[in-house]
């Protein structure tokens, strides 16, 4: 069953340890199968050196297992919410990544200071509110992906597609598992970048709007230019 969606998932997620973004078996990856409702993501708590294409878990939108030996991500709650909230995404991503994790345990946005986050991500990268106690000794989980929704509500998940949980850390997002990976690998370089700026110049600004819209727009959208046709 879904064999294809399988082996993306798994490619995903031995890319995403690669990439040094995770440790153990922190982090997760997972994408969707948009014609059946499917869900296939990383199994809870299993060494990355130890997964394979029979390791990953199906589950449905209510986070049944269909297929598969294993418990599911205990962080699949997340996924589906997201997924139930973002109908064009085809994969997410979640890590606890260093300077994405610091900037999302200051409780801080990552403002779009140059024209390398700019290039990726239009405007600021958004910081939850904190789960309230009633929100974390409920369905946790499932609550962590209705703030990330709630966070996002006035932005546009194609164009930002990433957000840090308050406390916690990123969650990214893409049209498949393995861009879901790339922006978190990109969002971690900007919180990277974000952090040296702040520290240099704590009273460095965010580049203007036209410039965020130049370099955005030249890579994403219908008027795009970089790169080859």
């Amino acid at each position: 069953m879904l064999d294809e969606l399988k082996r993306s998932v798994l490619d995903a997620n031995l890319a995403l340890k690669r990439s040094g973004l995770v440790l153990y078996t922190w982090g997760n990856v997972s994408g969707i199968d948009r014609e059946s409702g499917l869900i296939v993501i990383k199994p809870s708590g299993v060494d990355y050196d130890a997964l394979t294409v029979d390791s990953m878990v199906v589950v449905d939108r209510g986070g049944n297992v269909v297929e598969g030996s294993y418990r599911p991500s205990s962080d699949t709650p997340t996924h589906l919410v997201l997924y139930e909230a973002f109908p064009e995404i085809g994969g997410v991503a979640h890590t606890h990544s260093t300077y994405a994790t610091m900037w999302a345990q200051a409780g801080c946005a990552i403002p779009c200071f140059g024209t390398t986050h700019a290039d990726h991500f239009y405007g600021d990268i958004p910081c939850t509110r904190h789960l309230t106690a009633e929100e974390v000794s409920g369905a946790y989980e499932y609550e962590t992906g209705r703030v990330i929704v709630e966070a996002m509500a006035q932005l546009d998940e194609n164009a930002v597609p990433a957000v840090l949980v308050r406390g916690h850390g990123p969650f990214t997002w893409g049209d498949s598992p393995m861009s879901a990976v790339v922006n978190s690998v990109v969002l971690e370089e900007v919180a990277k970048i974000a952090h040296g700026t702040a520290t240099l110049n704590p009273a460095a600004a965010p580049i203007p709007g036209y410039l965020l819209d130049r370099h955005f727009f030249r890579k994403h959208g219908k008027g795009a230019y970089y790169g080859q046709r």
